[in-house]
């Protein structure tokens, strides 16, 4: 069952390395590391060429330039692995993560699998900060989420027979996970492993904030969402749908 992280990237040399050393050590030879690059002003190019020459695991490619959301996009085109793991790059995989992530998807057959997450500050410190899933009280439901999302990309893993549906994201979805996880609960199910499998940092460049946005804000962006969510069922019917007439013709 071979692995794929999809990582977007964007002037992370300051984290990049630790992140890097986590996933890496966790996957096997056929595994694979999509790192696609929006952006290297921070002059982080070269070492991450340089990682790829001493690692054919790693695949650095040259993002499309229209923020996170293409970005991630992109990376997820190229991924070629049976379960795809989203990755940010600056966190910090804990040891074991691919391979519990793996055994769930295993023996529940699941679409998807979400996992807790312990916060580190900036500088890889453990904080008294409530995890991922206390502070967010994760759970499935599509409504649920739709309100107060659980769906964070780093903390996600997903079956390759999911991007059809996923692919491409619409332009006016501000974010990607929210999507993924929703197309997840759409056409199957989503398990929930309340161990945190990863330290996720906050520091001040962080795209996603902890806290919520203002109120035109987060009305815009639910609004976003509830347009965009026809096309993704009827994405998800489809599948459904030629998933249906695989099985019978192997009746």
């Amino acid at each position: 069952m071979k692995i794929s992280v999809a990582l977007a990237y964007y002037n992370g040399g300051n984290y990049i390395k630790e992140q890097l050393d986590s996933i890496l050590k966790q996957l096997g030879e056929r595994d694979e590391v999509i790192l696609s690059v929006d952006g290297a002003e921070d002059g982080s190019l070269s070492m991450l060429e340089e990682w790829q020459e001493k690692d054919a695991r790693l695949k650095v490619i040259r993002g499309p330039g229209r923020g996170v959301v293409s970005n991630f996009a992109h990376a997820l085109s190229q991924c070629e692995g049976d379960i795809i793991f989203l990755a940010d790059q600056d966190d910090i995989w804990k040891k074991d993560k691919v391979k519990k992530v793996r055994k769930t998807m295993v023996q529940t057959r699941v679409m998807a699998v979400l996992h807790d997450a312990s916060i580190i500050d900036g500088e890889g410190n453990p904080t008294e900060a409530p995890t991922l899933f206390e502070s967010r009280n994760s759970g499935p439901g599509i409504l649920k989420n739709w309100w107060k999302n659980s769906y964070v990309g780093c903390c996600m893993a997903f079956r390759k027979e999911l991007l059809s549906v996923v692919l491409p994201i619409p332009n006016m979805m501000y974010m990607h996970d929210y999507w993924i996880g929703t197309a997840a609960e759409y056409v199957g199910r989503v398990a929930f492993l309340s161990e945190p499998l990863i330290d996720y940092r906050r520091h001040d460049h962080n795209v996603t904030e902890m806290h919520r946005g203002s109120l035109f804000f987060m009305i815009k962006k639910r609004l976003r969402i509830l347009l965009c969510l026809p096309l993704l069922k009827r994405r998800a019917g489809k599948w459904r749908a030629e998933h249906l007439e695989k099985k019978k013709r192997f009746c």
